[in-house]
C-alpha cells in the first residue's frame, strides 16, 4: 500500500481505490470527511469540475452521478494506460503533475516500448562491415538508453597500434515512438537529420541520408579533406612527406566520401574460440604500410590460423585472407646476432617452404599457398607431415603450440621496415605462414612466404620475406554483443561471403 500511494501521489483522504474497497463504510466514510491536503490534486480535479460545468451549463447536482478521478486509479492501470499512448505524448503528459511523472518513470513503461521498437530492428543488433569498396570497415549497433545507435569503430592514428580505438556515430534511431520510430542520419558536422533505415534482409541492411547537404561544410571540399585528415591520420597532408601515401589518402578520401552515408552493410561474427587454440580469436589492428592500420580478424581452422581483413586497402581489399599460418611448421629462429642478418632468416623460412613443397602435391595450382592465390585448405595432413627437418633451425611442432617453452629474445632482421619501432623484442614462438600481396587493384595476387611471430596473448607479428616489411598487431580491447556467431558452419560460411564479395 505504501508503494502504491506513493507512486499515486494521494494523501490519506482518498488513498486508491483498492484501498478504499477492502475498507468497511464506517472507515471509508471516515476518511472521505478527513480533509484534502493535497493542493495539487485539488488544483486539478477543480479544473475538471470547472470544465465539466461549463460544458454542461449547470453544476452537478446531488443527483450527478460520482466522478472518477484518473489520479484514483491503481499504478498498475496508469501504467498500462500511458503505456499504450505514442511515445511523443509522453513527455507532455510528464510536465502535467508529479503523480503522472513519478508513473512514467517507472521501467515497465520504456522496457515495453523498446522491445516494440526493438521487434523490428532487432536483427541490426552487432557487428557489421559496410561495402565501402576495397575499404570495408568495421560497425557496432547497439541499444544505448532510448536509442539504438551505429557506431564506426576506426583504428587509432597511424602508426600508433597500441592505443585504443575510435568510434564515431554514423545514425541513430529513437525509441519514443510506438509503431515507427525516427531515423536520424549522425554523418558530418551539423548535427543529427533526417535519415532512413532499411532491413533487407536478416544479416544485411542499408542506411540513407536524406539530407546530404547536412555533410557539406562552408569551406568546401578542401576544408571537408582538411576535417577528414585530421580525424582519419591525425596530421596534415604537409606533415606527410611520402608522395605514394598522400596519392593513397587523396584516392580514399575521393573514394569514401562519395557514398554520403548511404551505405549496405552485411553482418560479421566473432570467430569461434577453442581451449586448444594458440592464443584466444578476436579482433586486432596491424601496421599495412603506407596504407595505414587496418582491423584483422585472427580465427583458428584446426592446424592453421587465418588473418582475415575487415578494413582493407585498393591492394589487398577487405575481406581478404591477409595471412595464413601453419601450426604445424614451427620455426625456431637463430641467436640475435644471427638474426639480424635478414639472409640467414630467409634462408630458414626458404627451407620450411622447400619441405612442403616436396611434401604436397602441385597438382592443379599450389597446395600449400604460394604461387597464386588459391583457397586454403583445412584438411588434416598425413601422420608423416607432422613431422619436420631435424637441421636447419626449424622444425615443425609435435605438440600443441600452447605447450611451448619460455620465451626467447627477438629482433628485427637489418633491413627490414617497420611502421612501428616500439615492437616487443622477446616472443613466445614463431611459425612458417603466408602472406597476401597484390598490385593496385586487387592485381596479380601472390602468396608468399613469411614468419608469424607470437608475442603474447594480445600481441603478434608477421615478417613479409618479399616485402623485407614487418605488420605489428594488437588486439581490439572491446566488448561486442550480438557479435558471436550461432554455430561454428555459420562462421565459415560468413567467411567465404565476405571473401567472395571482395573478389
Amino acid at each position: 500500500m505504501a508503494v502504491c500511494a506513493r507512486l499515486c501521489g494521494v494523501g490519506p483522504s482518498r488513498g486508491c481505490r483498492r484501498r478504499q474497497q477492502r475498507r468497511g463504510p464506517a472507515e471509508a466514510a471516515a476518511a472521505d470527511s478527513e480533509p484534502d491536503t493535497d493542493p495539487e490534486e485539488e488544483r486539478i480535479e477543480a479544473g475538471a469540475a470547472a470544465l465539466a460545468g461549463a460544458g454542461g451549463g449547470r453544476s452537478a447536482g446531488p443527483s450527478s452521478p460520482p466522478r472518477c478521478s484518473l489520479l484514483e486509479l491503481p499504478p498498475e492501470l496508469l501504467v498500462e494506460i500511458f503505456a499504450s499512448l505514442p511515445g511523443t505524448d509522453l513527455p507532455s503528459l510528464a510536465q502535467v503533475c508529479t503523480k503522472f511523472r513519478r508513473i512514467l518513470h517507472t521501467d515497465t513503461i520504456w522496457r515495453r516500448r523498446c522491445r516494440e521498437v526493438l521487434h523490428r530492428y532487432r536483427h541490426i543488433l552487432g557487428l557489421w562491415q559496410p561495402d565501402i569498396g576495397p575499404y570495408g570497415g568495421l560497425l557496432n549497433v547497439v541499444v544505448d538508453g532510448l536509442f539504438i545507435i551505429g557506431w564506426m569503430y576506426l583504428p587509432p592514428h597511424d602508426p600508433h597500434v597500441d592505443d585504443p580505438m575510435r568510434f564515431k556515430p554514423l545514425f541513430r534511431i529513437h525509441l519514443m515512438e510506438r509503431k515507427s520510430a525516427t531515423v536520424e542520419c549522425m554523418y558530418g558536422h551539423r548535427g543529427p537529420h533526417n535519415g532512413h533505415v532499411q532491413i533487407v534482409k536478416k544479416d544485411e541492411f542499408s542506411t540513407k541520408c536524406n539530407q546530404t547537404d547536412h555533410h557539406r561544410m562552408s569551406g568546401g571540399r578542401q576544408e571537408e579533406f582538411r576535417t577528414w585528415l585530421r580525424e582519419e591520420w591525425g596530421r596534415t597532408l604537409e606533415d606527410i612527406f611520402h608522395e605514394h601515401m598522400q596519392e593513397l589518402i587523396l584516392m580514399k578520401f575521393i573514394y569514401t566520401s562519395q557514398y554520403d552515408n548511404c551505405l549496405t552493410y552485411r553482418r560479421i561474427y566473432l570467430p569461434p574460440s577453442h581451449p586448444d587454440d594458440l592464443i584466444r580469436p578476436g579482433l586486432f589492428k596491424g601496421t599495412y604500410g603506407s596504407h595505414g592500420l587496418e582491423i584483422v580478424m585472427l580465427s583458428f581452422h584446426g592446424k592453421h590460423a587465418r588473418g582475415t581483413k575487415i578494413t582493407g586497402d585498393p591492394n589487398i581489399p577487405a575481406g581478404q585472407q591477409t595471412v595464413e599460418i601453419d601450426l604445424r611448421r614451427r620455426i625456431h629462429l637463430p641467436d640475435l646476432e644471427r638474426l639480424r642478418d635478414f639472409n640467414e632468416l630467409s634462408r630458414v623460412v626458404l627451407e620450411v617452404r622447400e619441405q612442403l613443397r616436396q611434401e604436397q602435391p602441385q597438382e592443379g595450382g599450389d597446395a600449400v599457398g604460394l604461387g597464386r592465390q588459391s583457397p586454403p585448405s583445412c584438411a588434416e595432413p598425413p601422420a608423416e607431415q607432422a613431422e619436420g627437418p631435424g637441421d636447419g633451425g626449424a622444425q615443425a611442432a609435435a605438440e600443441p603450440p600452447a605447450q611451448s617453452g619460455q620465451g626467447q629474445p627477438f629482433v628485427l632482421p637489418v633491413g627490414v621496415s617497420s611502421r612501428n619501432e616500439d615492437y616487443p623484442r622477446t616472443c613466445r614462438m614463431c611459425f612458417y605462414g603466408t602472406g597476401l600481396i597484390a598490385g593496385h587493384g586487387f592485381t596479380s595476387p601472390e602468396r608468399t612466404p613469411g614468419v608469424f611471430v607470437l608475442f603474447d596473448e594480445d600481441r603478434f607479428g608477421f615478417i613479409w620475406l618479399e616485402l623485407k616489411s614487418f605488420s605489428l598487431y594488437s588486439r581490439v580491447q572491446a566488448a561486442f554483443r550480438n557479435a558471436d556467431a550461432p554455430s561454428p558452419q555459420a562462421f565459415e560460411e560468413m567467411l567465404k561471403n565476405i571473401q567472395s564479395l571482395a573478389s
